[in-house]
C-alpha cells in the first residue's frame, strides 16, 4: 500500500514535469522536454519517499545546470 506522501509527492513532480515539458516543446529544447518526461514517469516506479524526493530534486535542476 502506498503511502499518502509517496502520493502526494508523486502528483507535485508529476506537475512539474508537466510544465517542463511543456515548456521543453514549444521552445524545442531537448533536456527540459525529457526531463519533463522523466519528472512524469519517474514517480509509477519509486517506491521510496527519500529516492523519489531525491531523484525528483535531480531532474528538477537538471535543466538548469545542462544547456544543449
Amino acid at each position: 500500500m502506498a503511502s499518502t506522501a509517496l502520493l502526494l509527492w508523486g502528483v507535485v513532480f508529476s506537475s512539474i514535469g508537466l510544465g517542463f515539458f511543456m515548456y521543453g516543446k514549444r521552445q524545442q529544447r531537448l533536456i527540459p522536454l525529457l526531463c519533463g518526461l522523466a519528472l512524469m514517469i519517474f514517480p509509477y516506479f519509486v517506491a521510496s519517499l527519500p529516492l523519489l524526493i531525491a531523484t525528483g530534486g535531480a531532474l528538477m535542476t537538471l535543466p538548469y545546470f545542462v544547456r544543449i
